[in-house]
């Protein structure tokens, strides 16, 4: 009786070692210059653009009163005497020093915290909602407290800060981590990866992804809060910066100088995005194979 059975030929083999290979192979190289002017400047250039004309346009059409939408030039004028002034520089680094030096400390904080939370049963069922009610709090209901603890000095931004960027870390780590593979973790335990070796091999790069997106969520909370701080809690003792800026232009019915603090503020927040955050988070997709192109 002849055998149904057929074996599979040696170029049929070679053909398909070939194209599991070419599966496996992530092709990878370098954006050009061009390319990536095209696809990341252009947009947001021409987006900004947009805007500003359709401001002008409702000015100059008399479409909104001046009172309540100031022409482009009045804001350059603003801009431009405070250059020539020399404060536009020192008004930005107060609020920015301060906004990066509390995330920092909050980083220092919420890190340790969501691992704690996510690796103990105990501590998620005692803390867990906690922060969850804390992260949906809204970080203005913060200051007054915070002026009556410490006063109207730094201590009292911070611990706004703080307060408000904290919950945000600490449940993005958490969530990073809870979506990690079991199997990770019981291969670093056989290999001998436990404690404080196994959450920094192992759980914290597996969670890399998710930790980054509490840490972008928690500077977004860091700004907030700041900005809220140095609405309120006004002080010449504070220094001027642009949360105190844009108070400052409500108190002296200065629109023009309101908008210019707005515009200030949205940039600085932008500017720490693209500067600090996007090129980590390419970094982290790219050495996981997710992204393609630079």
């Amino acid at each position: 009786m002849a055998s149904t059975e057929t074996k599979p030929k040696a170029d049929d083999l070679a053909g398909l070692e070939a194209g599991l290979d070419a599966l496996d192979a992530v092709e990878v190289r370098r954006t050009p210059v061009r390319e990536i002017i095209v696809r990341k400047v252009v947009p947001p250039v021409l987006a900004i653009a947009v805007v500003l004309a359709v401001w002008q346009a409702l000015v100059s059409l008399k479409v909104t009163a001046e009172t309540k939408l100031p022409p482009l030039s009045a804001v350059w004028d603003s801009l431009s005497q405070m250059w020539i002034q020399g404060t536009l520089l020192e008004v930005i680094w107060t609020s920015v020093s301060r906004g990066l030096l509390g995330f920092l400390l909050a980083l220092a904080i919420g890190t340790p915290l969501g691992l704690l939370v996510a690796r103990i049963t105990f501590v998620r069922a005692a803390i867990g909602p906690i922060l969850s009610g804390l992260q949906s709090l809204p970080s203005v209901a913060w200051v007054p407290p915070a002026v009556l603890w410490f006063g109207l000095n730094d201590a009292m931004m911070y611990t706004v800060i703080l307060l408000g960027a904290v919950p945000s870390i600490a449940n993005g780590l958490v969530s990073g981590i809870d979506q990690i593979p079991p199997l990770f973790l019981r291969a670093g335990r056989t290999l001998g990866a436990t404690g404080l070796r196994g959450a920094r091999h192992v759980v914290m790069p597996a969670a890399l992804p998710g930790y980054l997106a509490g840490l972008k969520q928690g500077w977004a909370f860091s700004w907030r809060s700041l900005m809220a701080a140095e609405i309120i809690a006004s002080s010449p003792d504070l220094g001027l910066g642009l949360g105190q800026l844009l108070e400052n232009g409500r108190n002296n019915i200065d629109l023009p100088g309101v908008f210019l603090a707005i515009i200030l503020i949205l940039v600085v927040g932008i500017a720490i995005d693209l500067l600090i955050f996007s090129p980590v988070e390419r970094w982290v997709l790219r050495s996981r194979g997710l992204l393609l192109t630079n």
